[in-house]
């Protein structure tokens, strides 16, 4: 084990997702049991366990009923949801790993999906919803929600790992579906909570250096597939345009204008608080916009799966 703390998993110099996409390599090899136990669960949990890492909670602004709360709840609502479906599929890749070093790597993923599953749902409870309302208050907050994005996402995901023992496609499709779409938008709300919940913004963060690991580490092990193995390009490329082409008729825009809608509503009283806090270089978060956010959240998602795509040999599906 070293004692360097390697600069993905400290608090203080982790790259945000749009920096660590375009520039952090990592394998799986490097990413085994002991590094994991040693840097995420030694060192970076125990830092946001032990209070090194401040949590200031919520603001007035936000723990109390109106837009703010509703657009937070309504959030992290789908991301536990998200979070827990992602660890359900994960057991599917531990199990059709084909050597040790993917088979620990994809074990560690498994736990930290599953700890994300739980720092969404534990901020509800932060946010004054009574544990005895907390499931009722995520299935009414993000159910439908799950059931029209999510479980056709799930359902693509388990027909190429379950039911195809396909692990390669697997990896490919966590790799750029769900990390690859879902960590630039969490990189926006990491942003956008930071003043008014700093909590949020805590575990948006968290979540974060997690999947900045995950993407970096899912790319590294097709890239060296497709590196010895240049005959399943198209394969790979097929499941890739498949999976994107059910993103596409997926009603997502539905649900983060729904949110950002909340959360413009609420910008109207929290201008004074926020003043000139940029959520972007040069761009005021309270001048934004809920259609502003939604298109530079994409952008950044397009950006962040072009740049892995092509690291990882696959410049036809790029676009």
């Amino acid at each position: 084990m070293s004692n360097i703390q390697p600069v993905e998993t400290d608090w203080d110099r982790a790259p945000g997702v749009l920096e660590g996409a375009a520039e952090l390599e990592l394998t799986p090899e490097q990413c085994d049991l002991p590094y994991w136990l040693e840097h995420v669960a030694g060192t970076m949990l125990r830092r946001l366990s032990d209070g090194t890492v401040k949590d200031a909670g919520p603001s007035d602004l936000v723990r109390a009923p109106g837009p703010l709360r509703d657009a937070v709840i309504d959030e992290f609502a789908f991301r536990h949801l998200a979070e827990e479906k992602a660890t359900r599929a994960l057991g599917f890749l531990v199990h059709h790993a084909p050597d040790s070093a993917c088979l620990e790597f994809f074990t560690t993923q498994l736990v930290d999906e599953a700890r994300h599953a739980r720092a969404f749902r534990d901020h509800l409870l932060t946010l004054g919803v009574p544990a005895e309302e907390l499931a009722r208050t995520v299935e009414e907050a993000a159910g439908q929600a799950a059931a029209d994005v999510l479980d056709p996402l799930e359902e693509f995901g388990l027909t190429v790992l379950r039911d195809q023992g396909d692990f390669y496609g697997g990896v490919l499709v966590l790799t750029v579906l769900v990390e690859g779409v879902l960590a630039p938008a969490a990189e926006l709300s990491e942003r956008k909570w930071r003043r008014l919940d700093p909590g949020a913004a805590l575990v948006e963060r968290g979540a974060n250096m997690d999947e900045i690991r995950h993407l970096a580490v899912g790319s590294a092990i097709v890239r060296q597939h497709l590196t010895e193995h240049p005959e399943e390009r198209d394969r790979l490329l097929d499941v890739i345009r498949r999976g994107r082409d059910l993103w596409t008729s997926l009603p997502m825009e539905r649900v983060l204008y729904r949110r950002e809608t909340l959360f413009q509503e609420g910008l109207r009283d929290a201008a004074a608080f926020l003043g000139d806090y940029e959520v972007w270089e040069g761009r005021r978060l309270v001048d934004t916009t809920a259609e502003e956010r939604m298109a530079t959240a994409e952008s950044w998602s397009a950006a962040t799966q072009d740049t892995r795509l092509r690291y990882m040999l696959l410049d036809g599906a790029v676009g």
